[in-house]
């Protein structure tokens, strides 16, 4: 892995390898997911398709630990190549926890800005996703955004999200409105980032296009625990292994005036717990 990667995932809080997957691996993938999720529900389905929603997100629901029941999925969690980035950005192998696949048709809404530590509450340390374009993936079919430096921040208090904009109903505030930048990527291409590092999305506004993305989340190698909807826990040779169970609650960051800027500090309490599906 280049240098220059852990450089900009110290210093930004993520990381884009281009190309880590080969086109006719994403074409597989894509297609392969478009089949799965055209049969309906699956084991643990939380979601599931509404074929006749005017919602595009409803006829297009999101997947999630695919990987639990299949094959081609736990694959690709697991694989050598993620792997490699990972160990070379933290400095040991991570544990994989989650696999997600995101459809966002032409018309779906985004998903407001967040961080994936306030779900997996990984300690000691946090968790880390790798978010592969299927599609090419731009401002126009919604592409993900990031705050730069933001995962030094501590974990967010969140807020109410605008849901006619976003299909997740909270958010966290930002010292500027407009810090989020857009990551515009072509399929294969891999985003890395820091679980506390502020994303999200907005709507798909392009007439035609799909935005499908696959994405793995893990934790660092050294975390002793995590919520309990992530277990168990992969080593990313495929094996099970044991960890704590991470309660909810617990203090969050919010935004107080200084001298020197806004800083978050640790005053308030978490009361939101919920799945990061």
């Amino acid at each position: 892995m280049s240098v220059s990667f852990k450089e900009e995932f110290d210093t930004a809080g993520y990381t884009l390898v281009r190309g880590l997957f080969a086109a006719d691996e994403v074409e597989q993938l894509r297609e392969h997911y478009m089949v799965l999720r055209q049969r309906g529900s699956y084991p643990g389905d939380v979601v599931g398709v509404q074929a006749g929603s005017r919602d595009p997100l409803r006829r297009y629901p999101r997947m999630a630990q695919m990987h639990r029941w299949d094959e081609l999925t736990l694959q690709w969690l697991v694989d050598n190549r993620l792997d490699e980035v990972m160990t070379g950005l933290l400095g040991r192998s991570p544990y994989a926890v989650q696999t997600m696949i995101y459809f966002k048709p032409p018309g779906s809404r985004g998903q407001a800005l967040h961080q994936d530590n306030f779900y997996l509450k990984a300690e000691p340390g946090t968790c880390v996703a790798a978010w592969m374009a299927l599609d090419k993936v731009d401002v126009e079919n919604g592409c993900l955004e990031v705050v730069p430096g933001s995962h030094r921040w501590p974990i967010l208090c969140t807020e109410k999200a605008d849901t006619k904009v976003s299909f997740t109903d909270v958010t966290v505030p930002l010292p500027e409105p407009d810090a989020a930048v857009p990551v515009e990527m072509e399929p294969g291409d891999v985003l890395f980032f820091h679980g506390a590092l502020v994303h999200g999305s907005a709507p798909n506004v392009s007439s035609d296009r799909f935005r499908r993305a696959l994405i793995g989340h893990y934790i660092e190698g050294a975390a002793e625990q995590v919520a309990e909807y992530y277990h168990p826990a992969l080593r990313m040779d495929g094996t099970p292994l044991e960890l704590g169970v991470a309660e909810g609650g617990g203090a969050c960051g919010e935004w107080v005036s200084t001298a020197d800027g806004p800083v978050a500090v640790l005053t308030g309490h978490e009361t939101i717990s919920r799945k990061h599906e």
